[in-house]
């Protein structure tokens, strides 16, 4: 068999995690994005290639001190891997000897198959009464909120650059650090290597898209220089103070302040990083996020979710009415938020599906969206006085 065939078969996504695992702990992969259902065809990029290519003028050596002549320890007889080694040798030239002594090295990280396979189960549950809540109160408290304050006041230049660069405004960078990783102070304990390597050999419903994330990886440290052994992150292979995933790194990450490297561990990189991802993924400047809605959306017999879409003439005609304006016409999502006393209804406007491309759930983004607007009007208060 073809390795090149067998291995890649790239998903449009950021991260699988918080849409799995809704914490704090994004890019985690995401599921791929469904097809609208109804109403006005919606804006979304192609299907992500893989991006592995090799910078032309200058051949790059592997990092670390890694030789073996088979693959021993946790992996020793995995036969996919041995195709996987195969695979990384033709298409971009590594070492056999060095991919066999690197994951000769790796970890198989049962803990995380075990908790992937209890939270795949609950993916296929409705939200219940109070989730919108729980999930609330886990990030839009003074921790958040304060962290997100003192970022601003550090980096206020490099913020300011971005929005100006990116046309992001600094509070939607800082609300995605802030669910993300809360700015740096918890990027993950677990090395990438080992989280990759037992997605991508030992968890079946995504191996495909593990292996394409385990081949970025290794050829991203090898451009950057990085031994592929020493990097941490999530216990999904997401990196840095956005969590990205190493093909979101390939093809998103930027060298924001200038030094020659692209550096998620880095505040300034991942500002930068982060506003270019909402850029690319058609963050529309001064245009809304969400809206409340005047009117009963149960009555309107409207589906809610992120896969159906509406035009503003749609939910007029049901009975709907957005608060706010967006001025223009755009595919628009129904919002279900459900409260420990009762639920709420609001409307998405493009750029709250935006913030989804991160990861797709309503959840998530209401928390960057919120959280967003609470670090912005506390800062605002702060430099007040």
């Amino acid at each position: 068999m073809n390795p090149a065939v067998f291995f890649l078969k790239p998903r449009h996504c950021l991260s699988l995690v918080l849409l799995i695992f809704s914490s704090g702990c994004a890019n985690q992969a995401e599921t791929p994005p469904t097809q609208p259902r109804s109403g006005a065809p919606t804006q979304q990029l192609p299907p992500r290639q893989v991006r592995s290519a090799t910078p032309a003028l200058r051949p790059l050596a592997n990092v670390g001190a890694y030789s073996a002549e088979s693959i021993s320890g946790d992996y020793t007889g995995y036969q996919d891997l041995k195709r996987f080694i195969e695979f990384m040798e033709q298409k971009h030239g590594f070492d056999r000897l060095y991919l066999n002594g690197l994951f000769s090295q790796a970890k198989r990280k049962q803990w995380t198959l075990d908790y992937l396979a209890k939270s795949d189960q609950s993916l296929k549950a409705q939200p219940g009464k109070g989730s919108w809540s729980r999930y609330r109160a886990k990030f839009l408290d003074d921790r958040h909120i304060n962290s997100g304050v003192a970022f601003w006041q550090t980096h206020q230049n490099t913020l300011q650059r971005a929005s100006q660069q990116y046309g992001v405004p600094a509070e939607y960078i800082l609300g995605i650090m802030a669910v993300e990783t809360t700015f740096g102070s918890y990027v993950g304990s677990h090395r990438v290597i080992d989280a990759l390597t037992t997605l991508a050999f030992d968890y079946r419903r995504r191996g495909d898209y593990f292996r394409a994330e385990l081949e970025n990886f290794l050829v991203m440290t090898r451009n950057e220089r990085m031994d592929p052994a020493k990097p941490v992150g999530s216990f999904a292979g997401a990196m840095g103070l956005g969590q990205f995933m190493p093909s979101s790194f390939m093809e998103w990450a930027v060298d924001f302040n200038g030094d020659g490297h692209r550096d998620l561990w880095d505040p300034v990189d991942s500002i930068g990083s982060v506003a270019n991802y909402f850029a690319q993924h058609g963050w529309q400047p001064g245009q809304p996020v969400v809206s409340p809605i005047q009117g009963t959306p149960r009555a309107s017999r409207l589906e809610p979710g992120l896969d159906r879409i509406y035009s503003i003439k749609s939910l007029t005609e049901s009975g709907l009415s957005p608060t706010i304006a967006c001025n223009c016409d755009a595919p628009l999502r129904l919002l279900w938020l459900r409260h420990n006393h009762g639920d709420e209804y609001r409307v998405g406007y493009p750029n709250f599906y935006v913030i989804t491309r991160y990861n797709q759930s309503t959840h998530y983004a209401m928390a960057v969206h919120e959280l967003a607007q609470a670090i912005k009007n506390a800062y605002l208060k702060d430099k007040k006085g």
